[in-house]
């Protein structure tokens, strides 16, 4: 019975299935249906493969899936459990090698007996299991127990050599990653981010070389792990948040294949390899939080896979070859995001996001011109750096670019007017430099001063509107007019009281004349100053 993907509810009973004796596969994911069957009900089938994601059998562990001792595959992900696991589950599910049940709230430790089960894909994701983690089973290929409550240290057998993906992002597992799960075939997937890991890689990873390695928000420390020399497999990078100090090695440049790469949050220092510019594939990069210094590399023209010319492939799409493996990575993919100042949070699209970000570090020098070729770029962050010189002009090319900031530099000259063609443009931050000149006009700029008036503070030198302070000058605003009305230079007035005291001065002269009866010769001159203009009111001979 195969009724995938069809958006259908209602309830099934027990009375549906009472004539289904030789029914082996049942697959109801993607509906909303609901399961009215008893706590004791015992199915007339024995099934092979159960698909129910997405329908309602909860509260309580299904109890009828304790006849099912054939199962080989079974997706009962996001079914509205609210329970422990039974005890019988490892004895029901012996035979079981693929097994999902992601997105519930199954609680209590994991059985420990798990290790002798057939298992080689089990999903137990987004739950609430606590504990340590047990021995895992002999077969495993693909492991995924992220988002849950797991403690203590790995298990002594992490290193079951068919193990190819393993997730365990956002638990609280403590200790050094174990030297034994270098016996694993890792080439997929590793993430660990997360936890409450600590110390270095073990050197022994040198062996492994995988599409997907993921550390972050841990304790991890030492320099760049060295192991990585040779993983020119690499595609995505997370190192982000943990304690490694040191220089970023020159050999970055080496893994060709790389897409994303996150550093951000560590103690590097020193200089950006130039070499970084090698990676024509790279779409996202982060290095923000370090203490890094020198100059933003040249030659950013290379990063093809941001400046549009070059159609990158998704790192989701590298990986169907694998099969299932390939969902390991969804939950990068399929959760929210945040692009907004100095942080951008995991979500939607994340990996294959076209962002720079070098912000809070000690760069110094200018914005290289060529980071205007990137055109693909949706955030650029330069912020907290102490970056001078101007912003280049032609960085209104970066059409597609949704976040901007700019912010506590040493940056000067003005603000380019091509900023104002940034249609996409939702963030932005100008704030704390240097900055001098007119505020270039257009909606897009008003609406952002609009919802973030703070966005060219801290530069004295910028005036016109939105900002209160009018340009000086003959080149001022319709709006600098109407603001300096009542205090403005009136050329009407000017010359009125100009010619009311040439009247009142000639008079003056004219008795001073009759009163001397003196012949001469006076001339009278006025200089205007404002226009730099000589005036003769009066060529007088006696």
């Amino acid at each position: 019975m195969d009724l995938r993907g069809n958006f259908l509810n209602g309830d099934f009973t027990e009375e549906h299935f009472k004539s289904l004796t030789r029914l082996k596969r049942l697959l109801l994911s993607g509906n909303s249906l609901r399961f009215r069957v008893g706590p004791d009900w015992i199915p007339p089938f024995t099934l092979e493969t159960i698909g129910l994601w997405s329908c309602q059998l909860g509260p309580s562990f299904p109890a009828w899936l304790r006849s099912q001792v054939d199962i080989l595959s079974m997706d009962i992900s996001i079914i509205g459990i609210v329970d422990r696991l039974p005890d019988w589950f490892t004895t029901t599910f012996a035979k079981t090698m693929y097994l999902y049940i992601s997105d519930n709230e199954i609680s209590g430790r994991l059985t420990r007996n798990m290790e002798f089960m057939s298992l080689q894909n089990f999903f137990i994701s987004s739950n609430k299991p606590t504990g340590e983690i047990p021995n895992l089973p002999r077969n495993i290929t693909c492991l995924d127990m992220s988002n849950n409550s797991l403690s203590g240290k790995l298990p002594s057998n992490i290193g079951t050599t068919n193990l190819i993906s393993l997730v365990l992002r956002s638990n609280q597992i403590t200790g050094r990653i174990p030297e034994s799960l270098c016996k694993a075939e890792i080439s997929v997937l590793l993430d660990l981010s997360s936890n409450l890991f600590e110390g270095q890689l073990p050197q022994c990873f040198g062996g492994n070389s995988m599409y997907f390695l993921m550390l972050s928000n841990n304790r991890f420390s030492g320099n760049f792990p060295s192991v990585l020399k040779n993983w020119r497999q690499l595609k995505s990078l997370d190192l982000s948040n943990n304690s490694f100090s040191g220089r970023l090695p020159f050999w970055i440049g080496d893994l060709v294949e790389l897409q994303f790469l996150r550093l951000n949050t560590n103690m590097f220092y020193r200089e950006i390899p130039a070499t970084i510019s090698n990676l024509s594939r790279l779409h996202h990069l982060n290095l923000a939080g370090n203490g890094l210094s020198g100059t933003i590399p040249r030659h950013l023209s290379n990063l093809t896979a941001m400046t549009g010319t070059y159609v990158k492939d998704s790192m989701l799409d590298s990986l169907v070859a694998y099969g299932d493996y390939s969902s390991m990575v969804g939950s990068y993919y399929f959760s929210s995001m945040v692009v907004k100042g100095p942080e951008l949070n995991y979500g939607i699209g994340i990996l294959d996001m076209v962002s720079i970000d070098l912000s809070l570090n000690k760069l110094t020098g200018g914005i290289p011109e060529e980071i205007a070729a990137l055109v693909g770029l949706v955030n650029l962050n330069l912020s907290c750096n102490q970056l001078s010189g101007k912003i280049p002009n032609k960085l209104g090319a970066l059409q597609a670019l949704e976040s901007l900031d700019l912010s506590r530099n040493m940056l000067s000259g003005g603000i380019p007017s091509s900023l104002s063609d940034l249609t996409y443009l939702s963030y932005l931050d100008m704030s704390d430099n240097n900055l001098t000149g007119r505020i270039p006009p257009g909606s897009q700029l008003d609406t952002l001063y609009a919802q973030e008036p703070s966005m060219y503070s801290g530069n004295s030198g910028l005036c016109g509107s939105p900002l209160p302070n009018s340009c000086p000058g003959k080149n001022v605003t319709r709006e600098d007019d109407e603001k300096g009305n009542e205090h403005s230079f009136e050329p009407m007035t000017f010359y009125f009281g100009l010619a009311l005291g040439f009247i009142l001065g000639l008079w003056v002269v004219f008795c001073v004349l009759l009163f001397k009866r003196a012949w001469g010769t006076a001339y009278f001159c006025m200089v205007d100053k404002t226009y730099d203009q000589m005036y003769v009111f009066a060529d007088i001979v006696g």
